[in-house]
């Protein structure tokens, strides 16, 4: 995988936007005060030291978390507000379902149904969501597992499956409801180091064959510069820098970003 040049989306309005959002625990302050968007079919890195806000921004897009100030907006419709009888109310369980259906999410350790076969995991979503039809959901099922080249292992209990095969049933899972954005969180990061590339490299399919927009969090900072059009390096819930991934990794503005890059790199990894 070479630099990519990300294409123009200048014009295009954004499918997700942060307003000013604040995220507390108590005072523990996660993210501040926090401005940024992602245009259609766009793909962020978030990179920086762990605690800096990174999972928290994925989250709450997949209204895991809710938001403690500001606006959160997918394709321009509040996540966390809605409208009813003319009057602003804090989103309903109906809103929040409406609008994280066209969202996906790959967590970092995998959260498969230990009861359930390969198969099973990834057609149990667009059945519960009435998207599909039993058989329906066990063709795209399939479809899917062969997808990122596990269709010898459908009938599988995830007991039996390598961390690098979970972790494939576990993206096949979140493409089963078709998202429009995928939400991708340290996804190696509790793999062996010999099982990261295959997963890597499913990604990296998507990357290439799909319009998705796409935001990875990872320590993996050689994929990330693969991977990003963009990419966001986060301090303390700030954003200390923004721009594409040959500006980031080979010349970054701020002190904290240099010094980061440098750990990164003694600890021996290729950016």
């Amino acid at each position: 995988m070479g630099l990519h040049i990300a294409p123009d989306r200048s014009t295009e309005a954004p499918v997700i936007e942060f307003r000013d959002v604040g995220k507390s625990y108590g005072t523990f302050k996660v993210l501040d005060q926090l401005t940024f968007s992602v245009k259609p079919g766009e793909h962020l890195a978030l990179i920086g030291p762990s605690g800096s806000g990174k999972t928290t921004i994925l989250r709450i897009l997949m209204t895991l978390e809710t938001i403690t100030s500001g606006n959160v907006f997918i394709n321009g419709v509040s996540l966390n507000r809605e409208q009813k009888n003319g009057r602003d109310i804090p989103a309903s369980e109906a809103h929040l379902r409406k609008m994280r259906a066209d969202i996906g999410m790959v967590f970092q350790h995998f959260n498969l149904f230990p009861h359930k076969t390969a198969l099973q995991n990834v057609a149990l979503a667009p059945v519960l969501t009435g998207q599909m039809t039993k058989a329906e959901a066990k063709e795209r099922a399939l479809q899917l597992l062969d997808k990122v080249g596990l269709s010898n292992k459908a009938d599988e209990y995830p007991s039996r499956l390598s961390g690098g095969q979970k972790q494939r049933v576990a993206i096949a899972r979140a493409l089963a409801l078709q998202p429009k954005i995928m939400l991708l969180d340290e996804i190696t990061s509790a793999l062996d180091p010999e099982l990261v590339e295959e997963v890597l490299n499913v990604i990296t399919d998507l990357r290439n064959e799909t319009d998705m927009t796409m935001l990875l969090v990872t320590h993996e900072m050689g994929f990330a510069k693969d991977f990003a059009d963009r990419v966001l390096f986060f301090e303390q819930g700030r954003i200390m820098e923004d721009g594409p991934p040959c500006e980031i990794f080979q010349s970054p503005h701020h002190e904290r970003t240099k010094s980061f890059l440098r750990k990164v790199i003694a600890a021996g990894q290729r950016v």
